[in-house]
């Protein structure tokens, strides 16, 4: 059975940072894409950041970019989210996901990788993100 903890939300000031983590359980990590994905009230939940575990590619979507990292420790089986320069608008619940596959290329050459929350299979629990101004 695929389980995702989530831990490290939590509240900060503006310009602060926190850290995010979650370790899969249940599955072979190494044959899995991961990510974050947020959700802020009265918004649709969207992807942050995802990585293949594999090969260690990364994607990142344009808000958050040059601020949030995603890593893995693979020894662990967990990846982080380093979110730096936080913002009030980051203020959300953020998801841990995965989706099972082996990495591959699209049509134009570039890596595929999952982004919105329907290419994702499994989800962990939420951590709260708040920013204050």
């Amino acid at each position: 059975q695929v389980q995702l903890v989530e831990s490290g939300g939590g509240s900060v000031p503006a310009g602060g940072s926190l850290r995010l983590s979650c370790t899969a359980r249940g599955y072979t990590y190494s044959n899995y894409y991961m990510g974050w994905l947020r959700q802020a009230p009265g918004k649709e939940r969207e992807g942050v950041a995802s990585i293949y575990t594999g090969e260690s590619i990364t994607y990142y979507a344009d808000s958050v970019k040059g601020r949030f990292t995603i890593s893995q420790n693979s020894a662990k089986n967990t990846i982080y989210l380093q979110m730096n320069n936080l913002n009030p608008n980051d203020t959300a619940m953020y998801y841990c996901a995965a989706k099972k596959g082996i990495g591959r290329r699209n049509w134009d050459g570039t890596w595929y990788m999952p982004i919105v929350p329907r290419d994702y299979d499994y989800w962990g629990q939420g951590a709260q993100v708040t920013v204050s101004s």
